[in-house]
């Protein structure tokens, strides 16, 4: 079979049965990603005779004669970007990247006369990250004529904290060039594939491998007879003691549908799917709760019988693996009584997945020294290297746990899911094992935002004061506990300490059930119960007559007062107020909505208009500690190195530590280089989440930025720093000089360490939403 791709011939043969989506990969394509694998996503997306198709729709065996262009086939004979491609990199329009590829080969097939019908003609491709505002702009700006009073593109200034920087992979991205955690050559590696439970809650009888041992291509396959009789949570935190120990790596019992029963690890995916089919597994099939509230009734089947407060679980006699009970001020329900005004109701809310492009996944090897390497797709690389040593009983330096760019996370890649088997397969085999989930595996098999039930009962005075406040909280974690105590935890907190009340009182539980377990989701339960109180204050303000906008400006803590969590008798003592600007965003929020602008109302009688408010508290730290330390180090030629261990997933922290390091260093961030996400090439740190990147890391690299630019100015004896060097008073260094000075004797070190730590305090911004 012959055809073009990117104006190059390629002639190979499909294998039975191929999508085009692989076909190209397997030809050195990387560029073309998989979202979904059912033509739902569109990260696939190509050019096929000048149409956009999802390439993992289209058999290869249809591409004879075909013409076929990716995203790294649109641009100029001499590199420079098609208009599309340069578009997103002006207007950014993209966050972790991972979709663009399809949305830039999408959009560069479209007119003018398409940006009317914009939505309808991109609906193919998703994003998760950005929500399509600055794709719309981007596409927008490609497409349409500019007009003589158009804003221009936003300056990307090339610097200082405060500038609207460029990403320093913005090109490599709209080009499809920036590597995530699978594009790399596999050639010759094995593939690690699961059987999954078909039942919510089983015990396995018997198991029978020997077929699927038997079958062509198998390297490997492993039951709960063959991994470590040790239990461990998937979640990860800085302190491992923060979520139960409840799981195993493969389990005679299994808990929910979809759940690990045995990996098969073979030459190809097809052949480790075959076999998996081959297993024969007898169950005894248990008595299911899919229902929270029935959960913690009498005689309702118990999830984890046998686990203790030793192992983080409260009550597992009543599936219960933490309960808040509690309040301050007295009693609520006489508070209640005594209240002019009183509003009570219930909202649920759903588990829902992180949805990020990027499925979970690792590729695991061993090095020249014999040391277990895994390249996964990790919002926590250290965090992870600790428990999977801990897990396959090795000493952590012989772990090496690194990422790529990261494919969208919100929290979802705050676990372990695909690198305790991948490394156990490794050490098995001796051999380079890929485990990559599929979208269905995403819905089955990972974890969810934690579904919540709410009963919220406001009190309120004549003047719209609140008087009481009394919540009632019931979190489903699923069959698992991962992040299920820090969730309750952090949903209860600022969700309620955001409003003056004299009288709280709270009672909270988490339960397991037979459901797929929820985890880590960005706001970390949160909103969920943010949703319900503000939808009271909404029911409060109806009953009071005030304006909502209002009744949160009268109730609403203000700078410096003390923050209370209803199940606290005393305010929270490791919280610190830095900022407070919620009376300004309140203010601009109803500005904003009164002003009449926003998008226009589409004709026809079946659309309504409505409006409203919340208002969001968050603290900028994980509240039971996070660490981090980085490095800075002058390069030959003026140019420096940041060293930082945490990850990239769209979250913007490459950008931003390059700025931190360029603006103490009076340089520009084009010339600092990142090197991040590597527990071998950087310092520690706890992970990517709770907006560390910026308020830890970020802060550790602004002291190891201090302390070189105080070396370098040692070695000059003062003078001014700027980016081609020093202008001290007897003349002008070069950066080159100073190198030369540094290192003669009695010269300093220019490379500099840096740690910085939050243990348990955190940094409290408020806003209104």
């Amino acid at each position: 079979m012959k055809l073009h791709v990117n104006d190059a011939e390629l002639e190979a043969e499909p294998a039975p049965g191929q999508c085009t989506r692989t076909f190209l990969r397997e030809h050195g394509h990387l560029e073309v990603k998989k979202g979904c694998d059912a033509g739902d996503c569109g990260a696939c997306t190509v050019l096929l005779d000048d149409r956009p198709v999802h390439s993992c729709l289209i058999p290869a065996a249809r591409l004879d004669g075909a013409r076929v262009t990716t995203v790294a086939g649109l641009a100029g004979p001499d590199g420079e970007l098609h208009p599309v491609q340069q578009a997103f990199v002006e207007r950014f329009g993209f966050q972790c990247g991972f979709c663009t590829a399809g949305q830039i080969v999408t959009a560069a097939a479209l007119t003018a006369h398409d940006l009317a019908d914009l939505p309808r003609r991109m609906k193919g491709n998703l994003c998760r990250c950005t929500g399509y505002r600055s794709i719309r702009e981007a596409i927008e700006t490609a497409l349409a004529p500019a007009a003589p009073d158009a804003a221009p593109a936003p300056a990307r200034a090339v610097g200082a904290v405060g500038c609207s920087a460029r990403p320093e992979a913005a090109e490599r991205i709209v080009t499809g060039a920036e590597p995530f955690t699978f594009d790399v050559a596999l050639t010759g590696a094995l593939h690690l594939r699961i059987l999954g439970s078909p039942h919510a809650h089983a015990r396995i009888r018997s198991i029978d491998t020997t077929a699927a041992r038997a079958a062509p291509g198998v390297a490997l396959v492993l039951t709960h007879h063959d991994v470590p009789d040790l239990r461990y949570s998937t979640a990860r935190h800085e302190h491992r003691t923060d979520d139960p120990d409840d799981t195993r790596m493969l389990d005679e019992v299994v808990r929910h549908v979809g759940q690990r029963v045995a990996a098969v690890v073979a030459r190809t995916p097809a052949q480790a799917e075959a076999a998996c089919a081959l297993i024969a597994v007898d169950y005894e099939v248990l008595p299911a709760v899919l229902d929270p509230e029935a959960a913690r009734l009498p005689g309702a089947p118990l999830v984890h019988p046998d686990r203790t407060p030793a192992d983080r679980v409260d009550d597992a006699s009543r599936n219960v693996v933490l309960a808040l009970h509690g309040g301050h001020g007295g009693d609520v329900d006489t508070a209640l009584a005594g209240s002019a005004h009183t509003v009570t109701g219930t909202w649920r809310t759903s588990r829902v997945s992180h949805a990020q492009l990027e499925c979970h996944g690792a590729i695991g090897s061993l090095d020249d020294d014999g040391r277990l390497v895994v390249r996964a797709g990790t919002q926590v690389p250290f965090l992870t290297r600790g428990e999977l040593a801990r897990v396959l009983g090795l000493d952590p330096d012989r772990v090496r746990v690194h990422t790529a760019r990261v494919g969208g996370g919100f929290g979802g890649k705050q676990e372990m899911f695909a690198e305790d088997l991948v490394g156990l397969a490794v050490l098995r085999t001796g051999r380079t094992v890929v485990h990559e989930f599929t979208r269905t595996e995403e819905f089955t098999r990972t974890a969810l935002r934690h579904p919540m039930r709410v009963a919220v009962t406001l009190g309120a005075d004549d003047d719209g004061l609140l008087t009481a406040m009394k919540l009632d909280v019931l979190s489903d974690t699923g069959a698992y506990g991962n992040h299920s105590r820090g969730v309750l935890f952090h949903s209860v907190a600022e969700s309620v300490s955001v409003y003056r009340c004299p009288v709280k009182h709270l009672d909270a539980e988490v339960v397991y059930t037979n459901n797929v377990p929820s985890g880590a989701f960005r706001g970390y339960g949160l909103g969920q119960v943010m949703f319900a109180v503000e939808s009271a204050m909404d029911e409060l303000a109806v009953v009071t007559g005030l304006d909502p906008f209002d009744l949160r400006r009268r109730n609403m803590v203000r700078a410096g007062d003390p923050l209370h969590v209803a199940h606290h008798g005393e305010p929270e003592h490791d919280l610190h107020w830095t900022s407070y600007g919620m009376d300004q965003c309140l203010d601009l929020v109803q500005d904003a909505l009164a002003d009449g602008t926003g998008d226009p109302v589409p004709d026809g009688p079946t659309w309504r208009v409505g409006e409203g408010t919340a208002l969001g508290m968050m603290t900028t730290m994980a509240p039971f500690g996070h660490a981090a330390t980085t490095t800075v180090t002058l390069l030959p030629g003026g140019r420096y190195r940041l060293g930082a261990g945490t990850v990239e997933f769209g979250n913007g922290t490459t950008t931003t530590h390059r700025q931190v390091v360029a603006t103490v260093l009076g340089t520009t961030p084009d010339r600092v280089d990142a090197h991040h996400g590597d527990t071998d090439a950087c310092g520690y740190d706890t992970g990517a989440f709770a907006s560390a990147g910026t308020t830890v890391a970020g802060k550790a690299l602004h002291a190891a930025a201090t302390a070189l630019r105080e070396r370098i100015l040692a070695v000059t004896g003062g003078g001014e720093l700027h980016a081609d060097g020093v202008t001290a008073a007897g003349g002008e260094w070069s950066f080159d000089d100073v190198l030369a000075g540094a290192a003669s004797p009695g010269g300093v070190s220019l490379w500099v360490r840096q740690a910085a730590a939050s243990s348990g305090s955190g940094l409290l911004t408020v806003g209104g939403l």
